[in-house]
């Protein structure tokens, strides 16, 4: 009997200890994916994103204007039922372009992100966790490419395609390379110290203890832990990367007509006329650009708030 009982009673703690064993804490993604839904404004940016880049992607085939169809009896008109944001100097629908344009410029600001972060990533992980003169190097030539002016630069950088006679649909590409080699010093630099910070933690000095090999130790556990930092990057190298290529689009130096972009569909508003008297050519692309710039900032910030707890505000 007292064997019986001891191991009823057994029994009865563990049960009574199944719904605490129950409760596993939240894997770190789940955790900032609940703390960013609490964030009202980051979830409304995020679904304003999404929409946006659902309606550029599937509105143009629903549209019943061509953006190559002209129409010289349609020149410069106002919006209407037809035309739902007027037509421009060559009588194309501007609904229709700006949608278009959405596609190349969402897409240049996504391939420059990824190649950038891609490069700086990699660079800063390098550099923070070899040492050394490897080190030295790296970020000598990071803080190289960080001390000259971007604008200027990315100016004379377009000037120069613009003498070497490229078609419109290579020049997207060589923006996207232009724009990326000027992106990647931040998070490289931004990368290096989280490596140079983590690699000293106790956690680090297990894996050496262990023995594990530096490819695993940089793979599987430092990299790792600067996600956080590359992910609220990456939101920022998308918004970057579209007002950059807006503003040499809108110079002439950027993508080129007929390809159309956010920035140079704004280069209407170089014409005096066009600025004062149709304002339909030239308003939309900058309210879009002016609405996917803020969303995409107001995201990055409720991300770094979900993914970095030392980074969140306090809360009165």
């Amino acid at each position: 009997m007292m064997f019986g009982s001891l191991f009823s009673t057994n029994r009865r703690l563990r049960e009574a200890q199944i719904p605490v064993l129950s409760q596993v804490t939240p894997s770190p993604w789940l955790q900032a994916w609940r703390a960013l839904r609490q964030n009202r404004l980051a979830m409304l940016c995020l679904i304003l994103l999404v929409v946006m880049a659902v309606w550029c992607i599937v509105g143009p085939y629903y549209s019943p204007w061509r953006d190559d169809a002209t129409d010289a009896l349609m020149i410069n008109k106002a919006p209407n039922a037809e035309h739902w944001l007027g037509t421009d100097f060559l009588g194309r629908d501007v609904y229709t372009r700006l949608l278009l344009a959405g596609r190349i410029s969402l897409i240049i600001g996504m391939l420059t992100m990824l190649l950038s972060v891609t490069l700086g990533y990699l660079m800063g992980a390098v550099s923070g966790y070899v040492g050394g003169i490897t080190d030295k190097i790296i970020m000598r030539f990071a803080d190289l490419v960080m001390t000259i002016p971007s604008l200027p630069l990315l100016i004379v950088m377009g000037a120069m395609l613009s003498e070497l006679d490229f078609s419109p649909d290579s020049r997207v590409y060589m923006v996207i390379v232009m724009l990326s080699l000027l992106e990647w010093p931040k998070l490289a630099r931004l990368v290096r110290g989280q490596i140079l910070s983590l690699r000293e933690r106790d956690f680090m000095l297990a894996t050496q203890v262990l023995g594990l090999s530096s490819r695993r130790r940089l793979f599987g556990h430092l990299l790792p832990n600067t996600v956080p930092i590359l992910v609220v990057m990456a939101t920022m190298a998308v918004a970057n990367a579209i007002l950059s290529e807006s503003a040499l689009s809108y110079l002439g130096l950027g993508v080129v007509p007929p390809t159309p972009s956010w920035g140079n569909m704004m280069d209407a508003a170089n014409s005096l006329i066009d600025f004062q008297r149709r304002p339909w050519l030239w308003m939309p692309p900058g309210v879009a650009i002016f609405i996917t710039v803020i969303a995409i900032n107001v995201l990055g910030d409720g991300l770094r708030d979900a993914l970095d707890p030392k980074m969140k505000r306090s809360k009165k």
